[in-house]
């Protein structure tokens, strides 16, 4: 569920809280009761404080429209400290220019105008308050921290350097940073990797797959890393509130032995011989089963069908085909698995021998 975040503030910032509100709620997943934080008139600032406490952060912000001249610790100490705490309602502090705001009050945020570093921080801290402080960072990081970390949005570098200077500058302003290798991989394995680091199991078609893909990803504050990705495939590049970072530069990582990945990459590579690509082949079908991958299991043995049929291997045909109807009816699509079934009984099924 979203967060709400309460603002408390003086009328006369509401211009400020406005741009807040925005930043924490492009930034965020948070809903902000914006409207109801202004102050009302003959109501203190600690009284909205108390008001606020119906959602589940406070954001306190002081200047000097909304600080009384003179403010004793009596009278907002249980408003501010002792009552969220004892109502486990976290509460955070912002100056929005030189007023002289309580300095034992914590988390303390400068947004005085409405610097980005301050903003950031206070948006780290309303998505997890154990998140560290933003740094200062280069231009180029700059610029891609605005587009991509502080809103939803799309980018492409060519240096595999500034991708990963991102990553390591504002990982802490998402959910989770989730990276595919892309190079000469397939669509459909890509989306399995992406599937498995985000811990869903998608046994359908590709297209299922992508679907299931978007309406998991959108919703969510996610940063999508395409590496090596000189023609990235659009249907990985998700919209909402999700980011995507494109990485033109070769810079493909190695690949664990025995994995998917590794079956698919040397089975596509075609340097082995035909008995290794059928073992291969076999192992990849057993690897993309087990995980579930079953749009990746479909499209190799589509690859191994069609090496078989350029050499003629009777049996491999039979086999691939088996397997591939076996896919289409656990898709539902029977027809296709009908057709393919007939085609595979009269023509590399086993025959018959008749005596006369």
């Amino acid at each position: 569920m979203i967060a709400t975040v309460f603002p408390c503030y003086a009328p006369a910032d509401r211009v400020a809280a406005e741009a807040i509100a925005a930043f924490l709620e492009r930034g965020a997943d948070v809903r902000v009761f914006l409207a109801e934080g202004e102050i009302a008139p003959q109501q203190t600032l600690a009284d909205k404080a108390r008001e606020a406490r119906m959602a589940e952060i406070v954001l306190v912000l002081f200047s000097r429209d909304s600080l009384p001249p003179r403010w004793p610790r009596t009278e907002w100490e249980d408003a501010l400290v002792n009552e969220p705490a004892t109502e486990h309602v976290r509460i955070g502090f912002a100056r929005l220019d030189d007023c002289s705001a309580p300095r034992v009050l914590r988390p303390a945020f400068d947004l005085a105008g409405l610097a980005v570093r301050g903003l950031r921080d206070l948006k780290r801290w309303v998505r997890d308050p154990e998140a560290p402080p933003s740094s200062a960072v280069p231009a180029d990081l700059e610029v891609l921290g605005i587009a991509l970390a502080d809103r939803a949005g799309i980018e492409t570098v060519d240096c595999s350097a500034t991708a990963a200077g991102f990553i390591a500058a504002f990982r802490p302003d998402f959910d989770a940073v989730l990276r595919l290798d892309c190079g000469p991989r397939t669509l459909a394995a890509l989306a399995g990797d992406l599937a498995e680091q985000l811990g869903l199991r998608l046994e359908g078609d590709l297209a299922d797959n992508l679907h299931r893909l978007r309406g998991f990803c959108e919703p969510r504050r996610l940063l999508v890393v395409l590496a090596d990705a000189s023609e990235p495939h659009p249907e990985l590049v998700f919209r909402g509130r999700c980011s995507t970072l494109i990485s033109t530069a070769p810079d493909q990582r190695a690949v664990e032995p025995g994995t998917l990945a590794a079956v698919q990459g040397a089975f596509a590579r075609q340097q082995a011989s035909w008995t290794d690509r059928c073992a291969l082949a076999r192992q990849g079908r057993r690897l993309a089963r087990d995980a579930g991958r079953m749009a990746e299991a479909y499209e190799l043995m589509e690859a191994w069908h069609a090496t078989a049929e350029r050499l003629g291997d009777r049996a491999v045909l039979e086999e691939s085909a088996r397997e591939m109807v076996w896919i289409l009816e656990g898709w539902g699509r029977t027809e296709e698995a009908a057709s393919l079934d007939d085609r595979r009984a009269a023509d590399w099924g086993d025959q018959m021998m008749l005596s006369f």
